[in-house]
């Protein structure tokens, strides 16, 4: 996960230092919380005879936005006083997914060592190694362990082999995005198109702030559509099922400059050149508008900094319809009904032939692979037992050369299932990893793995990460389930609870209001019980851990009836029924924290990562 910002001055003067703070300023209102790099992309000093700029300068840090920022000024090779009359410049803050924080594998990512081509990318590229093996037989020489770095290697060897007719800015990247599968925002700079920008999305959010100091002539921009009539439509999820949480953190970084935004739809392709917005798609859908509305923002920054919450552990729950979508982004296409997970593609045929699978975690990471043993169970049709890595390795637990151990850590750092994963390492078991940060020991360490996508989670009481955890597991059941003709009705059953379920946890979170009221009824109790069965044990093991009180049950009249409190949940399939259960306690768990006058971010007693013994 990222966050992607650019900035285009276009006949407005603005010297190098404004052009930096406004980059800079911009991923810290994206940013908002730990991010593990950041990196601009701005014009160099170089100019050809047109006065334009021929080259491009890239500044990478490990570290937060300060450290960048630190860092552009220790560059005594830019002069940050020189004016100029118009400039693109890009930015990106990254939550690494494919490869480890560092300066290389930070964004902007760059076509080659003249850096022609420039992109950052928020999204996961899911073909992005058979890509990669493609441009290696052509002579393309990487430098990163990302998917992104395809991409403005794939945009050089387009415009390379265009047999030298002129092919616009838009169209090499019309070209480009037809070959990537997955999710991404993408925004592109080149030295070959100087002071033009083009921005496109599948998938991932996007949004164009417009300001101009004449009034706009138009409230909404004309789509041109390509004359050849090619399709191209996308198999994801699209914009309108993303929450609105995820908008306001978009929103941020633009209020400041306009309140005049464009919201680009999957396979949107925005340009500027000479100061023009234009749009482009490839082709037009039945019954699709052909104009994108400019629309007025009506909130104030700091409304949105604070976006209405409290904590942050409450502003993770309210995360949850779009980490949700996060983790299933590019992984399911719900046109075909099948789930790729990238991490695991090469080891399947080894995990179909095992013996059982082992699931370990602690804490709520255990309580994921309890959630979703049985479904495991009834897709895999293999034994699966889920362990406490500290239980498991007091007993000495015997493990197998055909076992397949699963580690569920969000930080990948906890030092019991790390003790685990090198205790059955040396057993010859295959090790998976199921993680939310890159780089972590218990990701580099495992065979293969799934990154849950959940982004950073601050508050020391897990919440997103465990519905993330929850859904990375059933997708891995699906996967395994994919060529078993009797499992077809189910398999198809679960992949539309999944393509429902972000809707549906915005629903569960309209419940608030109601849960509060209850929690200010009970949170002078000296004790709650919670109970449950079936797929919703799991349920109340993870509720226990917060100590909140709730009935889990769907539509059972005689616990409606005898109820002192009923909160009504809307159903969906069996085993992710799990998944909006859970968002009530975790709401009950936060009010009666805030109620009895406790730290809701920082609990007594609990750490985010143990990572001693």
């Amino acid at each position: 996960l990222a966050g992607i910002f650019a900035y285009l001055n276009y006949r407005v003067p603005r010297t190098r230092k404004e052009i930096f703070d406004t980059l800079v300023k911009g991923l810290q209102r994206l940013e908002y919380r730990g991010y593990d790099s950041a990196g601009v992309g701005v014009d160099g000093p170089r100019k050809n005879d047109n006065g334009d700029n021929v080259n491009i300068c890239l500044i990478k840090k490990r570290g937060k936005v300060k450290a960048l920022d630190e860092e552009l000024y220790k560059n005594d090779s830019i002069d940050l006083d020189i004016e100029l009359d118009t400039h693109f410049g890009i930015a990106h803050t990254r939550w690494a997914t494919h490869g480890e924080p560092n300066a290389v594998n930070c964004h902007p990512h760059r076509s080659d060592k003249n850096n022609e081509f420039v992109v950052i990318h928020n999204g996961i590229i899911t073909n992005y190694k058979e890509l990669r093996k493609y441009l290696k037989s052509k002579g393309y020489k990487f430098e990163s362990e990302t998917d992104t770095e395809v991409i403005p290697k794939l945009i050089k060897y387009v415009y390379d082999n265009s047999e030298n007719d002129y092919v616009s800015f838009s169209t090499l990247v019309e070209r480009v995005i037809q070959q990537l599968e997955g999710a991404f925002a993408l925004v592109f700079k080149s030295i070959h198109f100087p002071g033009e920008a083009v921005a496109t999305r599948r998938g991932s959010p996007l949004l164009i702030g417009v300001r101009s100091k004449y009034e706009l002539s138009m409230e909404q921009i004309p789509i041109q559509y390509n004359s050849t009539g090619e399709s191209l439509f996308s198999l994801w999820v699209p914009l309108e099922t993303r929450p609105a949480v995820g908008r306001q953190l978009l929103m941020a970084a633009i209020i400041e400059h306009t309140n005049k935004v464009i919201y680009l739809r999957d396979d949107d392709i925005a340009a500027v050149a000479q100061g023009k917005l234009s749009l482009h798609r490839m082709s037009r859908c039945a019954g699709e508008d052909p104009n994108r509305a400019i629309q007025t923002l009506q909130m104030e920054l700091q409304q949105i900094m604070k976006g209405n919450f409290k904590a942050f552990m409450q502003k993770e729950i309210f995360e949850q319809p779009e980490s949700v979508f996060n983790t299933m982004r590019g992984r399911i296409c719900f046109e075909t009904n099948t789930v790729v997970l990238g991490g695991l593609k090469d080891h399947l045929k080894e995990i179909r032939r095992c013996r059982r699978l082992i699931l370990i975690g602690c804490g709520t990471s255990f309580h994921a692979g309890v959630a979703t043993r049985q479904i495991l169970e009834e897709l895999t049709e293999l034994p699966v037992m889920v362990e406490l890595a500290s239980d498991f390795l007091d007993r000495i637990t015997p493990v197998f050369r055909d076992d397949v151990c699963f580690f569920i850590s969000q930080s990948g750092e906890t030092a019991d299932t790390l003790m685990t994963l090198r205790y059955c390492q040396g057993r010859g078991a295959l090790t998976v990893g199921i993680t939310n940060t890159v780089g972590s020991s218990i990701s580099r360490e495992t065979d293969c793995g799934v990154h849950i996508n959940a982004g950073p989670e601050i508050g020391v009481a897990s919440t997103k990460a465990y519905t993330s955890q929850f859904v990375a597991l059933t997708m891995f059941g699906l996967m395994m389930s994919e060529d078993r003709i009797s499992l077809q009705k189910r398999r198809l059953e679960i992949i539309n609870g999944l393509r429902m379920l972000p809707g549906l946890i915005k629903e569960v979170l309209t419940l608030d209001d109601q849960i509060k009221t209850i929690a200010s009824e009970l949170y002078q109790q000296r004790s709650l019980l919670v109970m449950g069965r079936g797929y919703n044990y799991a349920t109340c093991m993870e509720g226990a851990l917060g100590r909140p009180i709730i009935l889990c049950c769907q539509d059972d009249p005689e616990i409606t009836k005898n109820a002192y409190k009923t909160i009504e949940l809307p159903q969906t399939v069996d085993c992710l029924q799990g998944v909006l259960s859970v968002i009530p306690l975790q709401l009950m768990s936060f009010h009666l924290a805030v109620l009895r006058g406790y730290d809701v971010d920082c609990p007594r007693n609990l750490a985010k990562s143990v990572t001693v013994e």
